[in-house]
């Protein structure tokens, strides 16, 4: 297909429109959901990281509770940029998150927290994650670059390196779906089982907001395999 006097691939077309459909549909759901839960107030009352030491004390931790689990709380910058670093056992709390009594902050916070439990745990589908980390780090880069270089100088075994370069970060997407919908699992039963949850309107809003960050990373998973595909698909055409 020519467009603005350059040959594009339709099939590239479709991808891109796909991929920007998916990705851009999670972050609209995660964002408003997000949006309507911060206005709802928590009937807990807690604040944020309240919620995440109340968990800490309560919850437990591969047969630790409170400070024996050496999980900590901190506040990062940037807006649903909460997550939680295995490393140090700390968990990043965005002050939106960190400082306001609402239903999205307890779930949000409850997630990560989750994560924690996970890693307390060992839960082999968090460690798998975490070996392919170093190697996701660099792999869209070169992944992208070997798959042009041996697509402009049809270098084709170039090319099929590129792929399985790429093809780590799809695993590694993959692998994040099980972490992250067992995490918003935990974070579900531990608000339940302190009784942080304690009407239908905190229920019903904690499950919006695990299901709307779920679905991000669900979005990200399938637009990852789409591009495996296509790839895959001028690796035939090109063999």
């Amino acid at each position: 297909m020519w467009m603005f006097g350059l040959w594009i691939d339709p099939l590239y077309l479709v991808l891109f429109v796909a991929t920007l459909v998916i990705s851009g549909a999670a972050q609209v759901y995660i964002k408003s959901t997000f949006a309507k839960w911060s206005g709802v107030r928590a009937s807990s009352g807690l604040a944020g990281v309240r919620i995440g030491e109340r968990l800490v004390q309560d919850v437990d931790f591969g047969g630790n509770r409170g400070p024996a689990t050496g999980i900590s709380f901190k506040i990062v910058p940037g807006d649903l940029s909460d997550h939680f670093d295995p490393r140090t056992k700390e968990i990043g709390l965005s002050r939106g998150v960190a400082s306001r009594d609402s239903v999205a902050a307890m779930a949000v916070t409850a997630h990560e927290v989750g994560h924690a439990q996970q890693d307390a745990e060992g839960s082999v589908a968090m460690r798998a994650r975490a070996f392919l980390v170093p190697a996701v780090t660099f792999s869209p880069t070169v992944s992208y670059l070997l798959i042009f270089v041996g697509l402009i100088f049809n270098l084709t075994g170039l090319f099929w390196l590129g792929i399985v370069v790429f093809g780590l970060m799809v695993l590694f997407s993959i692998l994040t779906l099980p972490v992250e919908i067992g995490a918003s699992r935990r974070a579900l039963v531990m608000l339940r089982d302190t009784g942080l949850v304690a009407n239908e309107q905190d229920e019903q809003g904690v499950k919006r907001v695990l299901t709307a960050a779920a679905m991000t990373y669900v979005a990200a998973a399938v637009t990852s395999v789409l591009t495996l595909l296509y790839y895959l698909s001028i690796a035939r055409r090109n063999g």
